[in-house]
C-alpha cells in the first residue's frame, strides 16, 4: 500500500471521533448544566414588600437580574417589550406572578416554582400570562426544533453552490434565491399551516430567509477563500456549535457562561430570538438579533465576491503551460 492511503485511514480514524466527542459535548454540556444566570425578571409593588421579595431573589448568587416597576402596567410593558421575562407583583393579597410563555415556555415554569418555593405553605401563586405561547405550540418545540433545519438548509446552499462552481454574482444570487424560497415555504408551513407562528407573515418569511442567508453566505464564503474544507468548518460553525448555543429551547441566559453569549452572536442564536420577537412579540428587541444577521450575510456575501474574484484572476495571471520566449524560439 502506498503512504497516501494509510495517511488518508488514519486521518479518518483520528478525525471522527474528534467530531463525534465535540458534537457530545456541544449539545450535552448546556443540557447538563441549565440553570439561571441572570436572568433578567421584574418587581412590582409596595416598597417594603418588594425590597424582601428582591433580597430573597438576590441571594441566589446572580441567578437573576432584578428590574423594578413602580406598578402592575410598568411591569407588563415590560415583559411585551421583552425587557424582562415574567414580573413578581406583590400587593396586599400577596404575590402574583406575571409571566411571557412565548418567550420560553422553560423559563415560565422555573419563575412558577421559583415564585411558589417563597409563598406560604398551602398558599397558590396567581399566574397571568401576559404573552401567551400558540396554542398550536404550547411547550415551545415546533419553533425550537426549526432551528437545525435552517441551519442545515443554510449549509445545504452554501455547498451546493461550491459544488457547482458558481463564483461571484452568480454565487450571491443562487444564494439570495434559496434564501427567499426557503423564507417563503418555512412561513407557509409554519404559520399558514401549523400555526406555531402567529405574527406577521412576511415579518416571518423575512427573518428565516435572513437567517438562511446568513448560514449560507458565510459556508458559501469560506470555501470561496479555502477551498472545500471552507464548507466543513461552516458546517462545524453553525449546526455543531450554532444550534446548540442557541438556547432556542429554553433561553440564552440558563445556558453556561459564556456559550449563552456566543451563541446569540451566531446565526442560530440571532435566528431564534428574532423569530420570537416578530411572531409573538410585535418586533420588540429584535433589531440586535436581525442585525447579527446582516453582518453575517454581509460578510458572508463579500467573501463569496472576494474568492470568486481570486479564482477568475489565477488563470488570467498564470503562464500558459508550454509556452516559450519569442527570443528563445528556433
Amino acid at each position: 500500500m502506498s503512504l497516501t492511503p494509510n495517511r488518508r485511514m488514519v486521518g479518518v480514524v483520528l478525525l471522527v471521533p474528534v467530531v463525534v466527542t465535540l458534537a457530545l459535548w456541544a449539545f450535552a454540556w448546556p443540557a447538563a448544566r441549565t440553570a439561571p444566570r441572570d436572568l433578567p425578571i421584574g418587581i412590582a409593588g409596595s416598597a417594603p414588600a418588594a425590597d424582601r421579595l428582591q433580597q430573597r431573589f438576590e441571594e441566589r448568587d446572580g441567578a437573576f437580574e432584578i428590574h423594578r416597576y413602580a406598578s402592575e402596567a410598568a411591569a407588563r410593558n415590560a415583559i411585551e417589550d421583552r425587557t424582562v421575562y415574567g414580573a413578581v407583583v406583590v400587593s396586599e393579597k400577596g404575590p402574583a406572578l406575571l409571566t411571557a410563555s412565548a418567550a420560553g415556555p422553560v423559563v415560565a415554569q422555573l419563575l412558577h416554582e421559583a415564585v411558589s418555593a417563597g409563598a406560604p405553605a398551602g398558599s397558590a401563586v396567581p399566574v397571568t400570562d401576559v404573552v401567551p405561547a400558540p396554542a398550536a405550540d404550547p411547550r415551545g418545540a415546533v419553533l425550537g426544533s426549526s432551528i437545525m433545519p435552517l441551519a442545515i438548509a443554510g449549509v445545504a446552499a452554501g455547498a451546493a453552490v461550491t459544488m457547482l462552481r458558481l463564483r461571484g454574482a452568480r454565487a450571491g444570487v443562487a444564494l439570495l434565491g434559496v434564501s427567499v424560497a426557503v423564507g417563503l415555504l418555512a412561513t407557509a408551513v409554519t404559520d399558514s399551516w401549523l400555526g406555531v407562528l402567529t405574527g406577521d407573515w412576511w415579518s416571518e418569511a423575512g427573518s428565516i430567509a435572513l437567517t438562511v442567508l446568513a448560514i449560507g453566505a458565510p459556508v458559501a464564503g469560506l470555501a470561496a477563500l479555502i477551498g472545500a474544507p471552507g464548507i466543513g468548518l461552516g458546517a462545524l460553525l453553525m449546526v455543531l456549535l450554532g444550534n446548540p448555543f442557541s438556547g432556542v429551547t429554553s433561553a440564552p441566559e440558563l445556558l453556561p457562561r459564556p456559550i449563552g453569549t456566543i451563541g446569540q452572536l451566531l446565526p442560530p442564536g440571532a435566528s431564534g430570538s428574532l423569530l420570537r420577537s416578530v411572531s409573538f412579540f410585535d418586533g420588540a428587541a429584535a433589531g440586535g438579533a436581525a442585525l447579527t444577521l446582516g453582518v453575517w450575510a454581509v460578510l458572508g456575501l463579500a467573501a463569496v465576491l472576494i474568492g470568486g474574484r481570486r479564482r477568475v484572476a489565477a488563470p488570467d495571471t498564470a503562464p500558459a503551460a508550454g509556452v516559450r520566449e519569442p527570443a528563445l524560439t528556433g
